[in-house]
């Protein structure tokens, strides 16, 4: 069986595409190779790094990656997790099946230290929801899931 190739876009692959692909990896196993890009590269953000780590997933390992380093591979699907990737996306030729879900950016919450952890925390949580329930739409789950 063919492996799935899944691309995660947003801004900078900083925040919610790297925690969007650290979930993804997460769930789907070995059944899809998981890719995340942004239109632009601001590197990984370190609190998103620390809130997965609260999760149990480890995306220190994760690089920031423009989405011209991928325009040699073909998708079977492409995710936007914001309004600005999906609408400033340069054209980027593929059959991918194409998802979106904007969801809110915690890089640029301000306020106290535990105010910003849990934007970061509540976005997390909702990429979870979103990651896990795309994948079973897909078929794409690995078994068991841990929830």
């Amino acid at each position: 069986m063919k492996k799935s190739k899944i691309l995660v876009l947003c801004t900078g692959n900083s925040c919610r595409s790297q925690i969007a692909e650290g979930w993804l990896r997460h769930y789907a196993g070995a059944a899809s190779d998981i890719y995340s890009a942004g239109i632009e590269t601001h590197g990984v953000n370190p609190r998103a790094v620390a809130t997965m780590k609260e999760a149990g997933i480890d995306i220190s390992g994760h690089t920031s990656n423009h989405i011209n380093e991928y325009r040699n591979l073909e998708f079977d699907y492409i995710l936007t997790v914001c309004d600005h990737a999906r609408e400033n996306c340069p054209y980027f030729p593929s059959k991918a099946l194409r998802f979106h879900r904007n969801f809110p950016d915690p890089a640029k919450v301000v306020g106290s230290e535990a105010q910003i952890e849990n934007e970061f925390r509540t976005v997390r949580e909702m990429i979870r929801e979103y990651s896990l329930n795309l994948l079973r739409e897909l078929n794409l789950i690995s078994d068991p899931v841990q929830d």
